[in-house]
């Protein structure tokens, strides 16, 4: 603020002129840094929680993985026992029960791979469809889609039993390979990237040069699909490698149980009459099942990456 300015008369009278006050108003561009610190400051607050509360859990199960089972009970959760028995804990794993780990390791292969890779296929022809073509009930279909979307997997548990059981596959792996074939989130995702991804023109123009429609679609559409695939491919992956609920009430025989259904018994066999505790080899066991999901992560996140960087530049 500046000084206040008075002008008088020169023969010591009364004030010639009003008094007047003159603020400086501070110019906009002063004060946006410091809004904007502040604004990184609480933001980078928000996000070393959200990191903390990813990060503590997987340090956690990694710590305890290299502890017997006697030093879980007798160390801090959070940092090393007296021994380190990560080798012991991975050789007994893999061994206990007739190496029954394994089996249930190449199940959950086997459901990801048809049951999560069928998804997205069927995922990236309808998005395709709806996006490029017209035809009757497009928009019933969207809204069918929406609505899918919003219903929680949970809810349609029973009714799906129910039906598996009339036609004879329950405790079978169609009961836990087919119901995962439908993923509408994934459908909604391909029928959007699919409409900014490929121009129109291009598909005309590919249709002027007597091109079929199946040959643009694997010559020309799919390469330009690829982000979306890997985004579609890695949502219904880890849906489908977590799955819990559907197998539990789909599959009774342990020779066919994922690995979700495998830990759970081995963790329930301690509240069991003769049970043998095993929480060591749970722990090891749940470090095994996340290291597929973290090696497919990091081998598809340039791919991933430029899926989310897409349109991100005008043209």
């Amino acid at each position: 603020m500046s000084a206040p300015a008075m002008t008088t008369a020169r023969d010591g009278g009364a004030p010639s002129a009003a008094i007047r006050l003159r603020t400086r108003r501070r110019p906009h561009h002063e004060t946006a840094p410091r809004r904007r610190a502040r604004g990184s400051v609480l933001l980078t607050l928000l996000t070393s929680l959200v990191l903390l509360y990813s990060l503590v859990p997987l340090a956690w199960l990694l710590i305890n993985a290299t502890k017997s089972q006697e030093s879980l009970f007798t160390s801090f959760g959070l940092w090393f026992g007296g021994d380190f028995s990560l080798i012991d804990n991975i050789v007994a794993t893999l061994t206990y029960d007739g190496g029954i780990f394994g089996r249930w390791l190449a199940n959950t292969v086997l459901y990801v791979v048809l049951g999560a890779g069928g998804a997205t296929f069927l995922a990236v022809l309808g998005g395709y469809a709806l996006a490029k073509f017209d035809f009757p009930g497009k928009r019933a279909v969207f809204a069918i889609v929406i609505g899918a979307v919003a219903v929680p997997g949970t809810a349609l548990a029973v009714p799906t039993f129910l039906m598996f059981s009339a036609i004879g596959l329950t405790n079978t792996p169609w009961a836990v390979i087919i119901p995962s074939l439908i993923s509408p989130f994934g459908l909604y995702l391909m029928w959007v990237f699919t409409l900014e991804a490929i121009p129109t023109d291009l598909l005309e123009a590919a249709r002027i040069d007597g091109s079929g429609e199946l040959r643009t679609f694997f010559r020309i559409s799919l390469p330009l699909l690829g982000p979306g695939i890997v985004t579609v491919t890695l949502f219904t992956m880890v849906a489908t490698w977590n799955n819990y609920f559907l197998p539990l009430i789909m599959i009774k025989n342990p020779d066919w149980y994922p690995l979700t259904l495998g830990l759970d018994a081995w963790n329930a066999q301690a509240a069991t009459a003769g049970g043998e505790a095993v929480f060591n080899l749970v722990i090891t066991g749940s470090m095994l099942s996340i290291l597929p999901l973290i090696a497919v992560f990091l081998l598809l996140q340039r791919y991933w990456q430029s899926g989310l960087a897409a349109g991100s530049v005008k043209e």
